[in-house]
């Protein structure tokens, strides 16, 4: 008896451990390395918000565009540009025809292996090696500048 009993809280304590590692990045907080502006790597923390359905302007939006994974994202203003809408995004969905290294190989102008700025997105998305497959999601999120020395 006493055996079936170590046995079931050793099995529940591993349920329980599992459930809990499971739901670790709801609650991980800050992120890493996600979103690039001019060149600038920045992290964020994810939030539940969906504003698709508001009706807001166009103004009240800044872009961010998603490459799938393959890299971080990047956005059009980060905290401290004028334009800058305090981190409510407009998510457009990015297609690589020709693969991802095409779409570096074509826009990369600071030769880091990245994609890491608008401008240089513009250069992909006029070259074909990307297409704006258009807005996906809307959302709100903070963009972090890194710590220094990371």
């Amino acid at each position: 008896m006493r055996t079936h009993l170590i046995r079931t809280a050793a099995a529940a304590g591993g349920t329980l451990v599992a459930m809990l590692a499971a739901g670790a990045p709801a609650f991980a907080g800050v992120t890493g390395p996600a979103i690039y502006v001019d060149g600038v790597a920045y992290r964020t923390v994810g939030t539940p918000t969906d504003f698709s359905a508001t009706g807001a302007p166009d103004q009240a939006w800044d872009v961010i565009y998603n490459f799938g994974g393959v890299q971080p994202s990047v956005a059009t203003a980060a905290p401290g540009d004028r334009d800058y809408n305090g981190g409510r995004w407009r998510v457009h969905g990015l297609s690589l025809p020709s693969g991802y290294a095409a779409a570096v190989a074509s826009a990369d102008t600071n030769l880091n292996g990245v994609i890491d700025s608008d401008a240089e997105l513009a250069l992909a998305l006029t070259a074909g090696t990307a297409v704006d497959l258009g807005v996906v999601k809307q959302f709100e999120c903070p963009v972090i500048p890194l710590p220094h020395g990371r």
